[in-house]
């Protein structure tokens, strides 16, 4: 938990060649995201956010923190020059997972299982 919030969690997959999945890495090491877009994701209101790779499978939690509203974040990003060039560019890498909805990349996950107190 960052903030008492529990994590949203997504997944979303890339292309299965183990060159694209390294460059995907390289893209993501520490220092590689572009300024702007980590600048929008904190606008956003995003407390905290991790991306795990296994395999070609991504999953990726985001802490949501006070006033974070994803469709306000969507219509934001989407006036955004700096990240839809990300976008774009993260497009060669990923593939869609085949029950997304049209125009989806990250598919909300839903918990199925808490251990309990």
């Amino acid at each position: 938990m960052v903030n008492g919030q529990r994590p949203l969690v997504y997944a979303l997959d890339l292309h299965d060649d183990p060159v694209l999945i390294e460059r995907y890495r390289a893209w993501h090491a520490p220092g590689a995201v572009p300024p702007a877009v980590t600048r929008s994701i904190r606008a956003a209101g995003v407390d905290a956010m991790e991306i795990f790779l296994c395999g070609n499978r991504l999953v990726l939690l985001l802490w949501p923190g006070e006033g974070f509203d994803p469709i306000t974040r969507a219509e934001a990003d989407a006036e955004d020059p700096a990240v839809q060039d990300w976008e774009k560019r993260m497009d060669e890498f990923q593939r869609r997972l085949p029950f997304a909805d049209a125009g989806v990349k990250w598919v909300e996950m839903d918990r199925i299982y808490q251990l309990p107190d």
